[in-house]
């Protein structure tokens, strides 16, 4: 049982590392990580954009700031959790996790994300500013 939990157990050291190293370094204060090169050459924001102070807040259990900063990654870290948890019970269990979700729904994620990103960077939608 120990070889069916290598994967995902890699998988949730590699992704809790980053959060840590994330949790410790502040992305708030400049010189750590790279800057957003579409913020940085067009002044706008990516539907990323924010995710890093995501992550820290997050990391320090301070939800509101994480979803202030970026709302969409704080989904994506529940879906992180949801699908991991899913993976390793099969996993478990010896079963392959299989995924196959419609098109429909991954059109409709991909024009949540692209629907973000445009209203972020109209003059209305500056509470979604990171």
């Amino acid at each position: 049982m120990l070889g069916r939990l290598a994967v995902p157990g890699a998988v949730l050291a590699a992704v809790a590392g980053a959060f840590a190293y994330v949790a410790v370094v502040d992305p708030g204060e400049p010189g750590h990580y790279p800057a957003c090169p579409l913020l940085r050459f067009t002044g706008l924001y990516c539907p990323g954009c924010g995710g890093l102070r995501s992550a820290h807040a997050f990391a320090h259990g301070d939800l509101l700031t994480a979803l202030r900063d970026n709302a969409p990654a704080v989904l994506g870290y529940l879906a992180f959790a949801v699908l991991w948890t899913l993976w390793t019970v099969h996993a478990i269990r010896g079963r392959p996790l299989r995924l196959a979700p419609p098109p429909a729904l991954l059109w409709s994620l991909g024009a949540l994300f692209a629907l973000f990103a445009v209203v972020r960077n109209l003059p209305f939608g500056g509470w979604l500013h990171p």
